[in-house]
């Protein structure tokens, strides 16, 4: 939880201090790249620390104050797929670098009328690349930052030995996870229909089409989960069920405007199968580490819901330049975003290591970290870590 706040703290900071300076927002003074005889935007040209900025009821102060938000949540992210090993000060450093240069550059191609959006208006490929309520900007690079820190870090310790697959570390009270889907929830609902009022020029009146879209993607999505996990398992798996939930709101962001109720279901009922079988894959095959699921949920039902909007929403309707714009965007994420987010946290481990030593790592996050237990009522550790 320490780790959250201060993750967002920094996130925060980071993002008024200078992300906002690269992101920028529609209509705002950019840089642009003459290629071809056309003018591509790439990159904001703002002022630092926001100077010259009214906070008022503009639309550049609106994007910054949902902005703030949304860089905070793409560097919590990644906490659920380092959970257990990886330092407070590493995850405060990689959430600077986040918030500081990836995230305002790939969300202003998306979303500040950049080269990803131009995709429409310069050569005609439907829209131009379209993420209403950011499952690229938010969830899919947040992912991406979760699996570069999976990579770096390596699995848990027992997670995986050399005689069997690897070892079940469920959550200590499954509980708070589910109830922490409710809150999801509500959130979600607010998050969808800002960025598609404020970035796809929707009307206020579409919240409620984007709130019904929304809740029936994350109902579907939950219930395939349940389904497909008691199938497989013999009864339902309550965190499975819960990140089912958590993949159809992912799922449901870049498109929950421009869906019909039926589509969403369907782009949730895709999310909850997927989140199930990804997550088995990440986990037995590929030997990645995620105790949240962290990747499965947000980077790959975030890709998912972008090839939703030209698969069954109003703005693709099955078109080929709408395929062709959200695959360039899926595109730009996996070759661009990726590397770049890796090599940075690759820089920070060089002279900042991201793991706890090993003694750490088996006395507890919470011991080795702040020098105290989270759950004194717990007896977790021998006697060795018990004060006399």
């Amino acid at each position: 939880m320490l780790a959250s706040l201060c993750v967002y703290a920094v996130a925060a900071l980071v993002y008024v201090m200078v992300g906002f300076s690269w992101q920028g927002a529609p209509g705002r003074p950019v840089h642009v790249l003459m290629i071809g005889g056309k003018a591509w935007n790439w990159i904001a040209a703002e002022p630092l620390f926001l100077r010259g900025l009214r906070l008022d009821l503009s639309q550049a102060s609106l994007v910054l104050l949902l902005q703030m938000f949304s860089v905070g949540l793409a560097a919590m992210i990644p906490l659920g797929a380092g959970a257990e090993r990886w330092k407070l000060g590493a995850s405060c450093a990689s959430a600077a670098f986040l918030a500081g240069w990836i995230y305002p550059l790939f969300a202003h191609w998306v979303w500040s009328e950049g080269w990803l959006s131009q995709l429409g208006s310069m050569y005609g490929l439907g829209r131009g690349f379209v993420d209403g309520g950011g499952a690229s900007t938010i969830q899919v690079m947040g992912g991406l930052s979760g699996l570069s820190i999976a990579w770096i870090l390596g699995p848990r310790r027992g997670k995986y030995s050399s005689e069997a697959g690897p070892a079940a570390i469920p959550a200590h009270n499954v509980v708070l996870v589910l109830a922490g889907c409710l809150l999801a929830w509500s959130g979600w609902l607010g998050l969808n229909s800002a960025g598609a009022i404020l970035f796809n020029h929707g009307e206020p009146s579409a919240v409620v089409l984007i709130a019904v879209n929304t809740t029936l993607s994350a109902a579907a999505s939950a219930l395939t989960a349940a389904i497909v996990t008691r199938l497989r398992f013999g009864r339902p798996d309550a965190s499975l069920a819960a990140n089912g939930w958590m993949a159809g709101l992912v799922a449901s962001s870049a498109s929950a405007a421009l869906l019909k109720p039926p589509a969403a279901v369907l782009v949730g009922m895709v999310a909850g199968a997927l989140v199930v079988f990804a997550i088995e894959q990440l986990e037995f095959r590929l030997t990645i580490d995620d105790p949240g699921g962290a990747i499965s949920v947000h980077a790959i039902a975030g890709l998912w819901g972008l090839l939703s909007v030209a698969l069954l929403s109003d703005a693709g309707g099955g078109s080929r330049g709408q395929w062709l714009a959200q695959l360039i965007g899926m595109a730009t994420l996996l070759g661009l975003i990726l590397p770049l987010t890796y090599g940075l946290n690759w820089l920070i481990d060089r002279v900042y290591p991201h793991r706890v030593d090993s003694e750490g790592e088996w006395q507890g996050m919470d011991i080795c970290e702040l020098g105290a237990g989270a759950y004194p009522e717990f007896v977790v550790h021998s006697d060795e870590f018990t004060q006399r």
